[in-house]
């Protein structure tokens, strides 16, 4: 099955862009399947053994999420199979999704973000230059925690000579989807910090983190996700937050429903983050649901006043019709 599966993933990459970390979630979950299957050729097996594949998965009581993952990637796969003429039908056809939960984002109170951000801008040492660089444009930017650490340094400066920073920068994100976000003046204040003690650690790294806006002995030359979610996570235990409270993906959280609750406008929001659908954003109204009450009462033309002066008039009409 895995000349199958290369095949698949190849084209995910070549024809659908998919990044890095999605390919590698997929080959995970279809080899998990090929080792269920032992000897059995993926492109003659019945449903029946779809059907005990996911009766095995539900006795490992994965979470609704993880088997609505497991079989959208099956059914991809055997999409995929059928029309490249491996097999003539589609076995996954009478296979339901299960309903996910809609969870309600984890976020941080503005007074958190605060309280971290100062904690990392009172260091004097490299590093606390750096993650303070890096949280004042994660906030700044609500970019995914992979496109922060994988910033290359012509995406942020304007002039390389003088280190003159964009105020605009191009994101490259899922699917190869670009977007531009702003950066306000607290991080280019913080970046501009960083800059100066950059060539710290472009000196560990070597040349393979020339490109980087994050230098790093990693093997891609930056610094890794899961290494800014530990230092992250010290930061927190090092201000006194509760380091559960605390990831890159909820600092990106933070951001949009920081901006909802201040007013920023849905559409802008989906923009920033780079959401492909909408639906995906609205998720952050159910964070919020009295701000947004009161939003409305507060901005809609039909307010609050004037609702109720048109009530008293309806009350007026309805009376004089009765008599």
């Amino acid at each position: 099955m895995i000349s199958f599966i290369d095949t698949f993933l190849e084209m995910l990459a070549a024809e659908r862009a998919a990044a890095a970390n999605t390919l590698s979630a997929y080959k995970r979950d279809l080899l998990d399947f090929s080792s269920f299957l032992g000897t059995k050729n993926p492109m003659i097996i019945g449903q029946d053994i779809l059907v005990d594949y996911l009766s095995h998965l539900r006795r490992k009581l994965l979470t609704p999420s993880t088997l609505a993952r497991r079989i959208s990637v099956l059914r991809q796969f055997y999409r995929f199979a059928t029309a490249e003429g491996w097999r003539s039908d589609d076995p996954t056809e009478i296979i339901e999704l299960p309903k996910k939960e809609k969870l309600i984002p984890k976020t941080l109170t503005e007074d958190d973000v605060t309280i971290l951000i100062d904690g990392a801008a009172n260091s004097p040492e490299p590093e606390g230059i750096r993650l303070y660089a890096m949280l004042e444009t994660l906030y700044s930017t609500g970019l995914r925690v992979s496109e922060l650490v994988s910033l290359p340094m012509t995406s942020l400066l304007a002039d390389s000579e003088s280190n003159t920073l964009q105020t605009m920068i191009l994101i490259k994100g899922k699917g190869g989807q670009e977007r531009i976000v702003p950066l306000n003046e607290p991080a280019i204040i913080a970046l501009k910090s960083y800059l100066q003690i950059r060539s710290y650690f472009l000196a560990k790294s070597g040349t393979q983190g020339m490109k980087w806006l994050f230098p790093s002995t990693s093997r891609q030359g930056y610094l890794t996700r899961h290494r800014f979610g530990q230092l992250l996570k010290q930061l927190a235990i090092d201000t006194g937050i509760d380091p559960s409270k605390i990831s890159p993906h909820i600092l990106r959280h933070a951001f949009a429903t920081h901006l909802l609750r201040n007013g920023a406008d849905l559409l802008v929001i989906q923009k920033l983050l780079g959401h492909a659908d909408i639906s995906t954003t609205q998720i952050y109204t159910h964070v919020i649901p009295d701000h947004l009450t009161n939003l409305v009462i507060t901005h809609h033309p039909l307010s609050q006043e004037s609702l109720l002066s048109q009530a008293i008039s309806l009350t007026k009409s309805t009376e004089k019709f009765e008599k």
